[in-house]
């Protein structure tokens, strides 16, 4: 079974790590898991201007190792061989094209559970996942 696993370094992402560790060691079976984590840099937008496209490169991918590190961790813990991936765009449409491309079976990620005008009116990274993803999709709180 392929597993993708965004993480973000929040709560539930690390949840949903120590959860996949838990699942691959039930199963018994021949797991793989990716963990992928992803930074919109669309914000950045303004800096790109002052800045070099290197320094901001190096930000964001040092910002994805720090929020990878307790996913690693976990799944290091529970025996369970993982790789990595880092990427730059919009989080859901790249983890729904990554998830399509690579041919996983099941997308395990975090539901931060938030509530509020901005989700309500733009919607979750989960709930964009979930909506258009082709494989099952489990959320994890």
């Amino acid at each position: 079974m392929k597993i993708l696993l965004p993480v973000d370094g929040s709560k539930s992402s690390l949840n949903a790590a120590k959860y996949v560790g838990k699942l691959a060691k039930d199963l018994r079976s021949k797991c793989t898991v990716t963990l992928i984590s992803v930074h919109d840099d669309i914000g950045l937008g303004h800096v790109k201007q002052f800045v070099a496209t290197s320094v901001i490169d190096d930000y964001l991918r040092e910002v994805s190792e720090k929020e990878l590190k307790a996913a690693q961790k976990a799944l290091d813990t529970a025996g369970v061989k993982h790789s990595m991936v880092i990427m730059r765009g919009n989080v859901a449409n790249e983890i729904v094209a990554l998830a399509n491309k690579e041919k996983f079976d099941l997308i395990v990620m975090g539901s931060k559970g938030r509530t509020g005008f901005i989700d309500a009116l733009m919607g979750s990274v989960a709930q964009k996942v979930s909506n258009a993803a082709k494989q099952a999709v489990l959320l994890i709180k």
